[in-house]
């Protein structure tokens, strides 16, 4: 009996199917982000990242045109199992030579190339508006600006990201989840909360005014609790956020677990939000004190979500995407690391005996409960895993940080 024969039948003791879990996992989409290949630059402007967004490090090798960025997330896609989606910004229009459009004139013809890539590997995209690193982000504020100029420009751009979405799922024939996120707010203790958030409310709903495909554009609106220079309030609230996705059909509320207070943990509030939200997405990542998006790891929060969205029934309704950035490390590694540690995650979830589990709840079994949460903690995960990846045609762990080196090596080094 071979390694994974021998912990099948382990799993199999527990009433678990692990190959029905592998099947499972296989065609679980999770999006992939574009962002993290070029710590979040883009190609339409040359300035700084601002507004509220910061990389640290400075690792030899980043993406500098669509052609390398492109190149080095095929390297990701040979690198980890599953299926994927591709996650894009606004900022990642690809023109022409000559050809410039600002983001409230985008078009889909700007992103024909985001689409090439995603029928080449057969994969949908997903979408987010770019409300930073621009000159017309005005005192910090965007969609909850006073100015009715600036405002307008960003509903704008709303909209047109809304006609973008709908191309991208036309084309690939998958929906595309598009996600607003805002990093408006104030450093200090602002004398109007509500203001801005009566602004961005409206400016919501002038963007969602567009004539849309509402099962082909899924738009969802995401919360933040604080961020760099804007420590004490924003107006994206999760209060906010959730409400307006509430009272608007179609729109779906996005958690991202870097958006909470560091006592706040998501894969709580997975359950409570399935209560009552048909659909909602999750932007997946690893906040370290505070939102600082590092990269996902197999982790026990990271497995508590995953666990949640299984036990759940969630697979069929919540949106999953990647959202992390770190140029202190190789790039293509901190990419596939945070994917295959995701996959682990609902690999480990779906190789947990979860009915047997809720039983032993619901019958007060709460002692045999405690002894087989302890139990399930050592079952063979790795067998299952290396036969995931054998079966998915993807290098192992052993060996996985290898080919990373030799396309550093090969690629990454003769960027200079």
């Amino acid at each position: 009996m071979n390694g994974y024969e021998a912990a099948k039948a382990k799993y199999a003791a527990y009433g678990v199917d692990t190959d029905a879990a592998m099947e499972t996992l296989k065609k679980i989409p999770v999006a992939l982000h574009c962002w993290q290949g070029d710590d979040v630059k883009g190609f339409d402007h040359d300035g700084p990242l601002s507004g509220g967004i910061q990389t640290t490090g400075n690792y030899p090798g980043k993406a500098r045109t669509a052609e390398e960025l492109f190149a080095d997330m095929e390297k990701v896609f040979e690198l980890t199992p599953g299926t994927k989606k591709i996650n894009v910004h606004a900022s990642y229009a690809i023109f022409e030579e000559g050809e410039f459009a600002d983001r409230d004139k985008l078009e889909p013809k700007h992103f024909a190339k985001w689409v090439e890539l995603a029928k080449k590997h057969k994969v949908g995209i997903d979408f987010n508006p770019t409300y930073f690193s621009h000159d017309k982000v005005k005192d910090g504020l965007t969609l909850t600006s006073p100015d009715e100029e600036t405002r307008k420009f960003w509903i704008d751009h709303g909209k047109a990201c809304i006609r973008i979405a709908e191309y991208f799922a036309k084309e690939t024939g998958i929906p595309c989840v598009m996600n607003i996120w805002i990093g408006d707010g104030y450093k200090d203790i602002p004398a109007d909360r509500m203001g801005p958030r009566l602004r961005y409310k409206d400016s919501l709903e002038q963007i969602l005014s567009v004539p849309y495909d509402k099962n082909l554009v899924k738009p969802c609106v995401e919360s933040k609790v604080f961020g760099i220079g804007v420590e004490s309030y924003t107006a994206g609230s999760a209060e906010f956020t959730l409400s307006f996705a509430a009272t608007h059909e179609g729109v779906m509320p996005l958690m991202d677990n870097g958006h909470y207070h560091p006592t706040e943990m998501v894969s709580d509030k997975i359950p409570a939000m399935m209560c009552f939200y048909p659909e909602f997405a999750l932007h997946i990542t690893r906040p370290v004190r505070w939102d600082s998006d590092h990269v996902v790891l197999f982790d026990d929060e990271t497995k508590e979500m995953a666990k949640e969205i299984v036990r759940c029934g969630g697979l069929e309704r919540i949106y999953m995407a990647l959202d992390y950035f770190d140029a202190s490390i190789n790039r293509i590694f901190a990419w596939a690391t945070g994917f295959r540690s995701w996959q682990k995650a609902l690999l480990s979830a779906l190789c947990t005996p979860n009915e047997m589990l809720k039983s032993l709840q619901d019958t007060n079994q709460l002692s045999k409960l405690m002894a087989m949460q302890e139990a399930c903690k050592l079952l063979p995960l790795g067998e299952i895993w290396e036969e995931y990846l054998r079966q998915c045609g993807v290098v192992d762990d052993l060996h996985f940080y290898d080919e990373v080196e030799k396309y550093e090596k090969e690629v990454l080094s003769l960027r200079v």
